[in-house]
């Protein structure tokens, strides 16, 4: 009676005689599907309950610096992301939070990259958990432009208060100079007084020396562009840096790319830029190690090729390397502040005026340092000068 009766059920007969539709990866709402995931100009990352990869589109294995294989799709992702174990921490957490993030932001150092991302759950038709989904961008950029304006309002300020200070300074340094002149003068025969008058003039010169310097980075900088070949600029910036510090057995190494296009800048200035590196990295260094001047066209961002906007004006970017001791991740945030320094001698002002020179140019500073590996200073500027002359 039973079997009659689900026989006798139109809706229950109706199902039984429909056909079972399979979905392939042939079925056209899947290809769109997938499609449409492999063409997202975000990164995607789908993973399943029991942690296996179920989906990653082109942009994620760029912005993870990962090679697509064939056997990515069904492999656990603990094991697929080994190297990245912040990303591992961030899936992990999709089955253990109570509340998911929305908009955060991963810093993946052994990338130099920075993240934003989104973390959702993926539930079937009953409610229940099947897999969590990670959505995120690179917004290395966005982060970079961001410090570069903070940096601008801060050396604002401070240069409004190094010009006063420096004025302030500059008169009873240059009384110290003259008194102590003629002090000298009159104890000819007196060797402990003359000792003691060296000193006194030997400080007051390096206080001064100082004060041109903080007078120099709060000053309006005005650029005397030309086209100017880079490769000249670098060589002459070893010249510079080794008549400051000596550099002894640092070998140079030079990999400035053929055909290197010549750029719209100040010779000088640059020179000044690249001889301040240099001698950072030769006092770093102490005498023993390697620097690589390199220098080449920037590759184009894939954003800026995928849009239909402009593509951006060509860059060259030089990039200063060392294998000295490096720098801790505690002062990479602070090296770049007015008046901070390491050095036991010194005004701190050294990189803040390289950077205030290279955005001058339009340009870009980017410090990668990780302790006993060595530091990076990648400088990038454009090929063509909006203006001749910045003010």
């Amino acid at each position: 009676m039973a079997a009659l009766r689900s026989l006798s059920d139109p809706a229950r007969r109706r199902r039984a005689q429909a056909p079972v539709r399979s979905v392939t990866a042939a079925d056209p709402d899947d290809r769109f599907f997938r499609h449409l995931v492999g063409s997202m100009r975000n990164g995607v990352i789908a993973i399943r309950r029991d942690g296996r990869l179920a989906l990653m589109n082109d942009e994620a294995y760029r912005i993870f610096a990962l090679t697509r294989g064939d056997a990515d799709i069904g492999t656990p992702f603990t094991e697929l992301f080994r190297r990245r174990p912040d990303l591992v921490r961030v899936l992990a957490g999709a089955f253990e939070l109570s509340t998911l993030p929305n908009r955060a932001e991963l810093r993946l150092k052994e990338l130099d990259r920075v993240i934003g991302y989104t973390l959702s759950l993926v539930r079937d038709e009953g409610g229940q958990t099947i897999g969590a989904v990670l959505f995120f961008k690179d917004l290395t950029q966005v982060e970079q432009m961001e410090e570069q304006e903070r940096l601008r309002d801060r050396l604002a300020s401070l240069g409004e208060m190094a010009a006063g200070i420096a004025h302030e300074l500059k008169n009873p340094l240059a009384g110290i100079e003259v008194m102590a002149g003629l002090l000298r003068r009159q104890v000819p025969d007196s060797p402990s007084a003359q000792s003691l008058i060296a000193d006194i003039l030997s400080e007051a010169k390096l206080a001064n020396a100082i004060v041109v310097e903080m007078l120099e980075f709060v000053r309006p900088i005005r650029l005397q562009v030309e086209r100017i070949d880079v490769a000249q600029v670098l060589h002459q910036s070893v010249v510079n840096a080794e008549s400051k510090v000596p550099r002894r057995g640092i070998t140079i190494v030079f990999e400035v790319a053929e055909g290197l296009p010549l750029i719209d800048a100040d010779a000088g200035q640059l020179c000044q830029v690249f001889t301040n590196l240099l001698t950072n990295a030769f006092e770093a260094m102490n005498g023993d190690g390697a620097v690589r001047l390199r220098a080449a066209l920037a590759e184009p961002e894939p954003d800026a090729v995928a849009s239909d906007e402009e593509p951006p004006a060509p860059s060259v970017v030089v990039d200063v390397i060392d294998n000295g001791p490096g720098i801790s991740p505690e002062l990479t945030d602070r090296i770049f502040n007015p008046f901070f320094t390491t050095k036991t001698t010194g005004s701190g002002l050294g990189l803040p005026i390289v950077r205030k020179i290279v955005d001058a140019h339009d340009g870009r500073l980017d410090l990668s340092s990780e302790p006993g590996r060595g530091t990076r200073f990648r400088v990038t500027l454009p090929v063509t000068s909006k203006s001749c002359w910045f003010t």
